[in-house]
């Protein structure tokens, strides 16, 4: 029955695909009005100052899909910020998927730090540097998220790969909790930038964040997937549906390897100093 466990959430829910619309699909939880809604829903602004930051999560839970959005990064001095865009269950033992983007001194790059939980471990840390400037234009960060594995996409190129070995390695897949998109704007200058040896200039503040073209296609938590009972959610189509079995295809791991080979800092699967006793068993396993 436990093995089946997977199977029957992913029935127990109902498709979701529809254009962009943050007042339908997302609420600003905190910051006391430093997130603003904008052009009608289309774009949303996160902003931090010395007082607060902000941040915003989806009006549903979802179990599995692909989530998009077009990001924009605080610009110039960004040192001690973090920018986020995650899914995250909740309690004791919850699962996350995370993009956490580091901000950075003036003319140095952002560092992209990604991690993922499951039954409440993470530990599975990977940073990136860009091969472009990501506060001057907006680019799409995607997760995408399946029974079988977990990409995450910027601008459609996978940079990291995370695939569900439960059965062979024992190590946690994320499978089983609903998990709603997080996304925020705040202030860690204790740890953020060069391990916390710069801090934020607050003479710069506010620093502002912008998203647009919030795009989910996926399952929302709770319902028959596929009924369209919910009059606000849109039943996909056939040609809708490929982030349920989706992989990396011949390009997608040349692709892969482009990224991993030229623009990953830091891997925990080669941290020997952290795991003296040898690297965890699902790095032992093929990235590709």
């Amino acid at each position: 029955m436990a093995k089946l466990l997977p199977l029957l959430l992913i029935l127990l829910c109902i498709s979701y695909s529809a254009s962009a619309d943050f007042y339908r699909d997302a609420e600003i939880t905190w910051g006391d009005g430093r997130g603003k809604i904008l052009e009608g829903g289309r774009a949303l602004s996160l902003s931090l100052d010395n007082y607060s930051g902000s941040g915003f999560q989806s009006k549903h839970e979802y179990l599995f899909g692909r989530f998009d959005i077009q990001l924009k990064l605080v610009p110039g001095n960004s040192a001690g910020s973090v920018t986020t865009f995650f899914l995250s269950s909740q309690g004791a033992g919850h699962d996350e998927i995370d993009f956490e983007f580091l901000g950075n001194a003036t003319g140095e790059p952002y560092t992209v730090h990604t991690n993922i939980y499951a039954k409440g471990k993470g530990d599975k840390e990977q940073q990136f540097r860009l091969w472009f400037d990501p506060s001057s234009a907006y680019h799409t960060y995607s997760i995408l998220w399946n029974p079988q594995r977990i990409i995450f996409l910027v601008d459609n190129i996978p940079i990291r790969v995370f695939s569900n070995e439960e059965a062979i390695t024992g190590t946690p897949f994320p499978k089983s909790q609903a998990m709603r998109v997080y996304c925020s704007l705040w202030n860690a200058d204790d740890w953020a930038t060069q391990g916390g040896r710069v801090k934020t200039d607050w003479t710069k503040a506010p620093f502002v964040a912008s998203y647009r073209n919030f795009n989910i296609n996926g399952c929302v938590a709770g319902s028959q997937c596929g009924s369209g009972s919910d009059s606000n959610l849109k039943v996909e189509g056939a040609n809708n549906n490929n982030w349920r079995t989706q992989g990396l295809d011949a390009n997608g791991r040349n692709r892969l390897r482009w990224v991993q080979q030229r623009y990953i800092i830091y891997n925990y699967c080669v941290d020997s100093k952290r795991f003296p006793q040898g690297i965890p068993a699902e790095c032992k396993r093929s990235r590709f």
